[in-house]
């Protein structure tokens, strides 16, 4: 797809009840919506901030998140009306973003200090921050909504969030560099991308340790189901 000049797409999240794709365009403060069958723009929605780089989407498609990264920001996007409702400070700068499986929390990993920030989207303010050992990257619920995985990069691990007490449960010891963290459907296996190492970390979830190395070559990172 032509852009027509340079935006700098990143993220590509595909929406099923509208059946649109939303892409980040970085260099736009923005989110473009596409037609996946003409690949046409169809709109482009502000989200008021720079380097607006990875977004979530809620199941309703109604709702949108998008991690800007250098200001440090949560941006709450009306997909529908194709407006900005609100901007979140976090911290100085942040990464990656995901929402619960319930969409009633977010979750932003804070790139200055060793905390996840956690996000109560019926407010839109931040509900709580839990420490970690290490900064956090990816991240990504178990299915049934009571864990977080979270990328902790610097210390080659994952840790498990315990979702009801907001609490470090454990941590599990992974190849250089996690990144990305992808729950398989059936809630039995998450997919960790370990960058610097080429490996893909396949974690059992009701043992909590990693099963299986799948080399997966240089750079690995986003990881995504295909139907």
């Amino acid at each position: 797809m032509d852009f027509g000049r340079g935006v700098r797409p990143h993220c590509v999240v595909y929406e099923p009840k509208h059946n649109l794709l939303y892409v980040t365009t970085e260099i736009e403060n923005a989110v473009r919506v596409i037609d996946p069958k003409t690949l046409k723009s169809l709109s482009s929605i502000p989200t008021g901030q720079t380097e607006s780089h990875m977004l979530a989407i809620t199941h309703d498609g109604r709702r949108g998140y998008t991690a800007n990264v250098g200001p440090g920001t949560v941006s709450v996007l009306d997909l529908e009306a194709r407006k900005t409702l609100e901007i979140i400070p976090i911290s100085e700068r942040i990464q990656r973003i995901s929402l619960s499986p319930d969409d009633k929390m977010v979750f932003v990993g804070d790139q200055t200090k060793p905390e996840l920030v956690v996000i109560d989207t019926s407010t839109n303010k931040v509900q709580t921050r839990v420490a970690l050992p290490a900064s956090a990257y990816g991240t990504a619920s178990t299915r049934d909504g009571r864990w977080l995985l979270v990328a902790l990069p610097t210390a080659n691990k994952v840790a498990v969030v315990d979702l009801n007490a907001m609490k470090l449960a454990r941590t599990i010891a992974v190849p250089a560099t996690p990144q990305f963290v992808l729950v398989r459907p059936d809630n039995q296996v998450a997919y960790v991308s370990c960058d610097v190492s080429h490996k893909i970390a396949v974690i059992n979830l009701a043992e909590w340790k990693v099963d299986q190395l799948i080399d997966a070559g240089k750079g690995a990172d986003g990881l995504a189901w295909a139907e």
